[in-house]
């Protein structure tokens, strides 16, 4: 079972404009749904709605989390070959593949290049076919 939105939502859209993969729809100012089937329960959802309309997948509500405790990926790169899997699901555009120090250089790794626009939605972890992504809590 995924994320729910209760009818404590006042339509802000902030979940909507969040979601990584634009499974929240709704008009401004009425009650937004959840489609179930694209809903990947990473809970950001619940992360920003000041309202307490979202609950998660066993029934609780979900409370707001300051973003600077949002969790983000941390790249371990000797795991990570660089696919850059992770680097094209990231719909916030966080990641990216590091620049090579020389030319030739096949050392390249992925990298949180703007943890600002990370929004801790963990589908960089699920993605990754060599475990090199892991989700930390911010500190």
């Amino acid at each position: 079972m995924a994320y729910n939105i209760t009818d404590k939502c006042n339509g802000c859209t902030a979940c909507s404009k969040l979601c990584p993969v634009y499974a929240i729809t709704g008009q401004k100012s009425a009650v937004h749904v959840i489609n179930q089937r694209r809903c990947v329960n990473c809970g950001i959802c619940g992360h920003v709605c000041q309202s307490h309309a979202i609950v998660n997948s066993e029934g609780q509500v979900c409370v707001p989390l300051k973003r600077s405790l949002w969790p983000k990926p941390v790249i371990n790169k000797e795991l990570c070959s660089a696919c850059s899997i992770c680097v094209c699901d990231c719909t916030p555009r966080a990641l990216r593949i590091s620049m090579p120090k020389f030319r030739g250089d096949i050392n390249v790794f992925c990298e949180l290049a703007n943890p600002q626009k990370c929004i801790g939605c963990a589908i960089c972890e699920s993605r990754c076919p060599m475990g090199a992504v892991k989700m930390a809590a911010s500190k």
